[in-house]
């Protein structure tokens, strides 16, 4: 009797978790069409990409604010274009690329503040140092089930302990984080958004 039981059971549990999967939008995102840049002011160029990085969207509902944009980078692949300015960003002075490997933006929430735009505040973490910082974001394609996040979060460096400068370059404070995230819903309900 509590074979069959168990059976029964682990016949129920199958059944329902494409079912529970199926109630919520699932979506995958491209790294192939996506970028996240930094930007600098400074006296000298300052600007740049990471080659290596991982990006996850997230829904527990079809409630945009049950949604989670999740992202994290390898210090290591940064690319300014110039072999001496990458390494004095992975240097101790500036991501401290050894001790911390990673680069990462875990969200807390998603707001939805217009019809294309969102607000995402979270968790930044560079070097070691976690703050809350907020991603503002602008989607095109709402309702097509595919389109691009493009967002900006801006910090202080120093409050990060990145307090050093480059040698003969003027660099602000102010540190500018860029990303264009191509997403596909591949599976589940569109996301429920709020009219304006």
């Amino acid at each position: 009797m509590k074979t069959k039981y168990l059976a029964l059971l682990g016949i129920l549990a199958a059944s329902l978790v494409p079912f529970s999967q199926a109630q919520v939008p699932v979506f995958k995102v491209t790294p192939q069409q996506s970028t996240v840049k930094f930007y600098v002011k400074s006296s000298v160029a300052l600007a740049g990409d990471f080659k290596k990085w991982n990006a996850a969207l997230t829904f527990t509902s079809t409630d945009v604010t049950s949604g989670s944009l999740d992202i994290e980078i390898q210090a290591a692949s940064v690319d300014s274009g110039s072999g001496m300015k990458d390494d004095k960003l992975k240097s101790k002075d500036f991501f401290d690329v050894n001790q911390n490997p990673l680069i990462t933006f875990k969200s807390t929430k998603i707001v939805q503040t217009g019809p294309t735009t969102f607000d995402v505040p979270g968790t930044f973490t560079i070097r070691g140092v976690s703050k809350p910082e907020t991603l503002s974001l602008t989607v095109s394609g709402v309702g097509t089930g595919s389109g691009s996040i493009k967002g900006t979060m801006a910090f202080d460096r120093k409050q990060y302990g990145m307090n050093s400068g480059i040698p003969f370059i003027k660099i602000a404070d102010r540190v500018e984080v860029n990303v264009d995230i191509f997403a596909k819903r591949v599976s589940g309900p569109p996301v429920a958004l709020k009219k304006f």
